[in-house]
């Protein structure tokens, strides 16, 4: 095993872009009315479109940036509904019969996305999967136990094991059967192709930055553009729009982490994640004809945290020391929004607001939940019963354990927006190495740099511009992100993630 061969990439980009040309699409220049305005362009706002246009429905999606180039080209790809260890919280906290409820939302995503792979004869590396969540904790195994009953409970397919296909120890596992994993680029470009083949319309590089509600809703772009539409659909992962619904507030951004590498030795089918932390997440996947394993793991609240390049050196290791690396092919890391419940908001973006909807906080489990919020986003616009409606209600608000999570977030955040103020930065620009980023002192103020290998500076003003935090270096991803909300900034200043909207101020160094 030569040094040349397991040396991590230079640089984060996710093996789902490898190999898979996708259409690119023009920016809005006129004012344009539609049926339904769809701003977000990942699996959730292209699912939506693909199902309205289904319906007779002229649609137009908005991207701020590229499409599927954000979370959904960042994910592990599992169509599962072992979304972790939830169902037993879900009983004890919402009822069996909304515990229920979640499970068949899930089952039922499962099932349209198999099911729209083969009407449209997609080629998507689609394989059905048992999935396992195991522990070598002895904290955690009366967790499986009463997770396990949960499933019994619930009537869900699985069961708990004593040993898993993988070849290393565990103390317990419990298995979900009968779920899957696929490509998830190659699955959404046929959708794609059908919504512009049935006369929706596509633009890229086109921020939408409000919604004037009035007579009816008209999303406003960045550069002061009209798209006037009888519905909005906010499918852009933090919602880019609130109309009052105090989203920031009621949802925290986590960053986790992958690689892609080849191992020495074989591993099995199946899908795999440990129950205790740090987490460990791994599956395998084809690419050129050989088998590549996935691991993920090492969330962390955005912006906070040990250096970011650190996670992804421990599953480096971890991947070493359980499979043997024989080559590092990829790195990358996703954003994932959680609610104060751990259920995602799909539905109304408020009681006050009947047009306009959105589909958010979907916990690291986006490719059911980003179904579940199409079919029901759909179903909400055509005027048809969904029996997940009031699950999902972004107006819900449970006491338990919503209140304690309220609070607990927005502590957080105040402690970060105090912290980053007081903070003095003691480095300077001089101090920087090539390719090394850091907060350094500018005339007796914050700023952040960024020196590249060529020996380039980038500075830009700290303070975010969504509600005033001040964004830390993200080494891993050469980022600039902020620990409050999760807006993620490039080394320019530009926008790669919201809620923040516009860029970062720049910094004048004379």
């Amino acid at each position: 095993m030569s040094n040349e061969q397991v040396n991590m990439p230079q640089f984060p980009k996710p093996i789902w872009k490898e190999g898979v040309e996708l259409p690119r699409f023009s920016t809005l220049n006129e004012d344009i009315e539609v049926d339904v305005a769809i701003v977000g362009g990942g699996i959730t706002g292209i699912t939506t479109a693909y199902l309205l246009t289904k319906k007779g429905y002229k649609v137009a999606i908005i991207e701020a940036g590229e499409l599927l180039n954000g979370t959904t080209a960042h994910t592990t790809a599992k169509i599962t509904a072992q979304h972790g260890l939830i169902y037993d919280e879900l009983i004890q906290n919402n009822g069996k019969d909304q515990a229920k409820l979640y499970y068949e939302a899930n089952i039922d995503a499962f099932k349209f996305i198999k099911t729209t792979i083969d009407e449209l004869q997609i080629d998507c590396d689609f394989s059905e999967e048992d999935a396992y969540i195991y522990t070598n904790s002895e904290d955690y195994i009366r967790k499986l136990e009463a997770e396990e009953n949960a499933y019994k409970e619930l009537g869900i397919n699985g069961e708990l094991i004593n040993e898993i296909p993988v070849d290393f120890p565990i103390k317990a596992a419990l298995i979900m059967r009968n779920q899957a994993q696929f490509h998830p680029l190659k699955y959404l470009k046929p959708l794609l192709d059908y919504i512009q083949k049935e006369g929706g319309l596509i633009f890229e590089k086109t921020t939408a930055t409000d919604v004037d509600y009035s007579d009816q809703p008209i999303v406003i772009t960045k550069e002061g553009l009209k798209v006037k539409s009888k519905f909005v659909c906010v499918c852009s992962h933090f919602p880019f729009y609130d109309g009052l619904g105090f989203y920031p507030t009621r949802m925290y951004a986590e960053r986790s982490y992958l690689i892609a590498v080849k191992t020495d030795k074989d591993v099995p089918r199946g899908m795999y994640i440990n129950a205790e932390q740090p987490t460990r997440s791994f599956r395998t996947m084809t690419l050129n004809g050989e088998k590549v394993l996935l691991v993920g793991g090492e969330n962390h609240k955005t912006g906070q945290g040990i250096p970011t390049i650190l996670h992804y050196e421990a599953l480096e290791e971890y991947a070493e020391n359980a499979f043997g690396i024989n080559e590092f092919l990829f790195r990358w890391s996703a954003q994932d929004l959680t609610t104060l419940d751990k259920i995602p908001y799909i539905g109304r973006i408020t009681n006050n607001h009947d047009q306009v909807f959105v589909a958010t906080g979907f916990r690291k489990w986006g490719m059911t939940s980003s179904t579940v919020s199409a079919i029901l986003l759909t179903d909400l616009i055509s005027g048809t019963k969904n029996k997940y409606e009031d699950l999902f209600s972004p107006s819900r608000f449970n006491a338990n354990p919503s209140v304690k999570e309220f609070i607990t977030t927005n502590l957080d955040v105040a402690k970060h927006l105090i912290e980053g103020k007081l903070e003095y930065p003691l480095r300077d620009i001089n101090d920087l190495a090539n390719d090394e980023g850091s907060v350094v002192n500018v005339n007796g103020k914050r700023a952040g740099a960024y020196k590249d290998a060529d020996g380039k500076v980038y500075v830009v003003d700290t303070t975010c511009t969504h509600l005033g935090c001040e964004i830390e270096w993200n080494s891993g991803d050469r980022t600039w992100d902020c620990p409050c909300h999760g807006s993620r900034f490039s080394i320019v200043g530009d926008v790669i993630e919201g809620p923040a909207e516009t860029p970062l101020g720049k910094v004048d160094l004379d």
